[in-house]
């Protein structure tokens, strides 16, 4: 969410020995007010059906799904970021307070291509949905982390693998 502190002291130069010294004002940082202006809006179950409906209906070639999605994979070079478009979130809370558990009733895994979709759970819950520009199709994205590296991962959207579980 917010990096850092909202506001920032403004330190006042000091105007000479006679003066008393006035407090810092403080400002509103430009990062934290430029963060919450670009903050993708929260989407909530409703509308990510929505999404993956329409996504799922598209059968038109596009240059977004030359490498199969169906299941989580590295953002493939193939995959012109460019035309991806973020048209929203489904991390409802900020990362660290967010579950690592997944959902896998039927014991599907992480990379499963029929694996459910559970905004709730691990990884959704760290999501921003992305859609193609070109054709609309949506995607599903976030970034693993782990000790040494960044992975920019990426899955498609699908409206027949959405659950609405609860915690």
């Amino acid at each position: 969410m917010l990096a850092g502190n909202f506001m920032r002291p403004l330190m006042r130069p000091p105007m000479g020995h006679l003066r008393p010294r006035l407090p810092p004002l403080l400002l509103p940082d430009q990062h934290a007010i430029h963060e919450l202006m670009t903050s993708p809006a929260l989407l909530d179950f409703a509308a990510l059906t929505e999404l993956a409906s329409r996504s799922e209906a598209v059968t038109v070639a596009c240059a977004c799904n030359a490498t199969p999605t169906d299941g989580w994979q590295t953002l493939p070079l193939s995959m012109p970021e460019a035309q991806l478009h973020v048209a929203g979130t489904l991390a409802e809370q900020h990362q660290d307070d967010a579950t690592f558990a997944e959902y896998h009733p039927d014991g599907t895994r992480y990379w499963s291509a029929d694996a459910p979709i559970a905004p709730r759970y691990f990884p959704y819950n760290r999501c921003t949905v992305s859609e193609c520009t070109v054709c609309g199709r949506s995607y599903l994205r976030y970034v693993e982390g782990g000790g040494y590296f960044v992975d920019q991962r990426i899955r498609q959207l699908k409206a027949s693998l959405l659950v609405d579980a609860a915690l």
